[in-house]
């Protein structure tokens, strides 16, 4: 796959850049979360899982209609700076972790996945999968959004990913709903 020249480019990798993605600033961010909240099937979630939380746009906004939500991130500048903009919110927890090496011990009625699965290699994504399934509850939601660009270090587009979520629908999830939205592909499913 050719790498796409539309990708987001950092506008610094330093330290004191709190943004380098510029996510709060682009207006295709601010118009993916809304679809991807609209997206979802229930309006309140007991417990929610955000793998990929990174420095907490989405979050934030999802915290609202869940009673719990754990956001996990690899990296730690994303993380302070979700949790500096999630001070406010107790119901809100953030936990650093490499998904699919490591993984929450719990259960979950909601599992989003938002553009974290394009890094992983196919085995990763495979053993995602399996770790996804094992914690989302029977009739839980796993909503999955991504690019479906492509750049130099993405192994997957968010097409593989999707599709390899879809191949799971007769033994393990049920599609309820998906769509593109402009370069985004967003997938709800329901667990089995």
């Amino acid at each position: 796959m050719k790498p796409s020249r539309s990708a987001p480019i950092p506008i610094a990798a330093s330290p004191e850049v709190d943004d380098p993605w510029r996510f709060d600033a682009l207006g295709c961010v601010r118009s993916r979360d809304t679809v991807t909240l609209d997206a979802l099937p229930r309006a309140r979630y007991r417990s929610a899982l955000e793998i990929g939380g990174g420095i907490g746009g989405l979050t934030e906004k999802l915290q609202a209609r869940c009673d719990a939500l754990l956001s996990v991130d690899t990296s730690p500048r994303d993380q302070a700076r979700a949790i500096h903009r999630c001070r406010h919110l107790p119901h809100v927890r953030f936990q650093q972790l490499s998904v699919p090496d490591d993984y929450p011990d719990a259960t979950f009625d909601l599992t989003l996945l938002s553009e974290r699965a394009c890094y992983w290699s196919a085995a990763e994504l495979q053993r995602a999968q399996q770790r996804i399934l094992e914690h989302l509850e029977p009739r839980g939601h796993l909503l999955l959004v991504h690019w479906t660009g492509q750049t130099r270090d993405m192994l997957l587009n968010g097409h593989d990913v999707h599709d390899a979520f879809h191949r799971l629908t007769r033994r393990a999830l049920r599609h309820l709903r998906g769509e593109m939205e402009g370069t985004y592909r967003l997938d709800v499913f329901e667990r089995l």
